[in-house]
């Protein structure tokens, strides 16, 4: 799994890769992304689609980052190490990965 910070530097990238897909929606949903894609700033409908989705799995990146640092710190609990050296390894990896 790639960190954080290598997630951000992908995404920066202006020239990523692209692949097409083809994807169902029901008609009336495109036509209200449609509708609502220029007040937000987006050129299109597809372009709103893929800002929703990027929101969507970063929140759930997050998410599961967060849960696999809760299973090691309780993990290390088990094996008696103190809360204040986990506390003081996960700030460390955290300046690491910013």
């Amino acid at each position: 799994m790639k960190t954080a910070s290598e997630r951000i530097q992908q995404r920066l990238k202006k020239d990523r890769p692209m692949t097409v897909i083809s994807l169902r929606m029901p008609e009336d949903v495109i036509e209200e992304l449609k509708e609502i894609a220029p007040s937000l700033g987006f050129g299109g409908y597809q372009p709103l689609i893929r800002a929703y989705i990027g929101q969507g799995l970063r929140k759930d990146q997050a998410r599961m980052e967060n849960s696999q640092v809760l299973v090691l710190t309780e993990s290390l609990r088990k094996h008696g190490i103190s809360d204040g050296v986990i506390s003081a390894a996960i700030a460390e990896a955290q300046l690491k990965t910013a």
